[in-house]
């Protein structure tokens, strides 16, 4: 698991830049990684690790806590009510993803903001500095949190909650896209595991392009200062499609798959690794 992160943590830090750096002019992937090392070494490319692995584990565990509490709750009540099986129908297993979905969130949301804010502060605090001044020294998961507190208060802890929020029915949109696929296919022939699996990723990036730009606009609000404008949900991406047209609400989307803000929602490994 260690491994698979290390490997796809630099495409997370391109993408998350590219989502927050709206006035920069556009670069290929390429072009990005050797700025980012030029200026800051290979460690640039991994900047925020450290919060993120610590996210990583506490959003698991908060996850799977909440999953297995609403499932014993359906299967209590299904047993209560008589029912044949107590296994989860697949309405309950949805709510039960959508519910843990929810709490983990809520519950993780502070992590993921300053794990956000470690890995865009980087490239702000370069280009900011004067020609030749001494750079500053990286900013440790423990510091951000304090200056974050300090300067904008516990709220701040909070931003981006509610696109956070609306990103839970991703795997749910995959796994309705999987099943309507899944039935057009059965319509002429009987389903291979092959079937599944190609059906199974084209339902996942038909799912993360429909909900991609609230992964955009919950990054620019983990950054934005409380300086700057208060901007509801709708005006943000109004306002992304005014100033940089729809391919703004894409920005950093990787064709390599790491998507930014996945390793929020654990329902994607419920979804993937279990039974179909």
């Amino acid at each position: 698991m260690l491994r698979f992160i290390l490997r796809r943590y630099p495409l997370i830090t391109l993408s998350t830049r590219a989502q927050v750096e709206s006035k920069r002019a556009h670069s290929t992937a390429l072009d990005a990684v050797r700025r980012i090392v030029q200026r800051e070494g290979i460690s640039g490319l991994y900047s925020g690790l450290e919060s993120a692995l610590f996210g990583i584990s506490v959003t698991n565990f908060v996850y799977y806590y909440w999953y297995e509490w609403t499932r014993s709750t359906f299967e209590k009540a299904a047993i209560r009510a008589g029912r044949a099986s107590k296994k989860l129908t697949t309405v309950e297993s949805m709510i039960a993803g959508a519910i843990a979905g929810s709490a983990t969130v809520l519950i993780t949301n502070p992590i993921w903001v300053i794990n956000t804010r470690m890995t865009a502060r980087r490239s702000e605090s370069e280009e900011q500095a004067l020609p030749g001044a001494p750079k500053k020294a990286k900013a440790s998961t423990l510091s951000t949190l304090m200056d974050l507190l300090r300067q904008e208060g516990p709220k701040a802890l909070f931003a981006g909650v509610l696109p956070a929020l609306i990103l839970v029915i991703n795997p749910i949109l995959q796994y309705t896209i999987f099943e309507q696929l899944k039935n057009i296919v059965e319509r002429r022939r009987r389903i291979t595991p092959k079937d599944a699996f190609y059906l199974g990723a084209l339902g996942k990036i038909m799912a993360t392009s429909v909900t991609y730009p609230y992964i955009t606009i919950k990054s620019r609000m983990h950054v934005a200062s409380k300086d700057g404008p208060k901007e509801s949900l709708n005006g943000s991406l109004k306002r992304i499609v005014r100033e940089e047209g729809w391919t703004g609400l894409y920005k950093g989307k990787s064709p390599f798959g790491a998507v930014p803000g996945s390793h929020n929602t654990p329902a994607y490994f419920v979804q993937e690794l279990g039974p179909r």
